[in-house]
């Protein structure tokens, strides 16, 4: 019997179709991001030599945005809940061979799945970003008092220690 993989609670969604590339090549990459956070994910698709890693960048980074505008998620703070490809329509081409035949070429294509997820693993950090604070303004009599005061401070660690 397969184990059932558990989903966060909140699932963020972002999905490529058509892409130019065949699902198995596809797959080798996702199967390295599977299950890492964000920032992992980026650098492994940064470092990776295949193609189709551009395009799955792209899709990480569109569910990332997704996560942060829609839900209101901390994007670094995600994970790769699951991260797949599906096979798409296959275009047929021909091309000429000897003696008047014709072979046939296969392009290949694949739509491109990522969930991000929240990390079950930092409770104690915020999951979510707060609204920010209403700014008050610091007069600048109060902000410029502070200075020639830590300055004179300074100064005077820098004359005991030639002294």
């Amino acid at each position: 019997m397969a184990k059932q993989q558990q989903l966060p609670t909140v699932t963020v969604k972002a999905e490529a179709r058509w892409v130019r590339s065949s699902a198995r090549k596809a797959r080798i990459v996702l199967d390295n991001m599977r299950g890492r956070t964000v920032p992992e994910a980026r650098t492994i698709l940064r470092f990776t030599q295949r193609h189709v890693a551009t395009d799955i960048e792209k899709v990480l980074h569109s569910a990332v945005s997704n996560a942060e505008a829609n839900h209101g998620l901390i994007g670094d703070e995600l994970v790769i809940a699951a991260a797949f490809a599906n096979e798409g329509p296959t275009l047929k081409r021909f091309r000429p061979r000897a003696r008047g035949r014709a072979s046939q070429i296969l392009k290949r294509t694949c739509h491109i799945t990522i969930l991000l997820g929240e990390d079950p693993k930092a409770d104690a950090r915020p999951k979510r970003r707060q609204a920010a604070p209403a700014t008050t303004e610091v007069p600048a009599t109060a902000a410029t008092a502070d200075k020639p005061k830590r300055a004179a401070k300074s100064r005077a660690k820098k004359k005991e220690a030639v002294a």
